[in-house]
């Protein structure tokens, strides 16, 4: 009877916790560029310190050009990578803007 209980209870328990989070495939994935710590430490496996990492190595080194730069963030490996995988993305990059204006121009007078 214990164990029936003890079971019950832990399967009720289990329940609780996955209805209030999204599955995967149902969020949006974040994106690291543009996402504030709080965002990223909601991520499966990111806690606070490794989303102000990612922060941080963003802010010193400028957007992520792929998911696959987060391998260069401290604490984040291969197996880290893949779990976020499906959860991330790095959006559209915007690149530097043009040296030259629409009409040519390369300084103003």
């Amino acid at each position: 009877m214990r164990r029936l209980i003890t079971a019950s209870l832990t399967g009720l328990l289990m329940a609780l916790l996955l209805a209030g989070r999204p599955a995967a495939a149902e969020t949006a994935p974040v994106n690291v560029n543009t996402a504030s710590a709080a965002e990223l430490a909601s991520l499966q496996g990111i806690g606070a310190a490794k989303a102000q990492a990612i922060v941080e190595h963003r802010e010193k080194n400028g957007p992520f050009g792929t998911v696959d730069d987060l391998k260069l963030v401290r604490g984040i490996g291969d197996k880290m990578l893949e779990q976020l995988r499906p959860q991330v993305t790095v959006g559209a990059v915007q690149a530097a803007p043009a040296a030259n204006s629409a009409n040519g121009n390369t300084t103003k007078r």
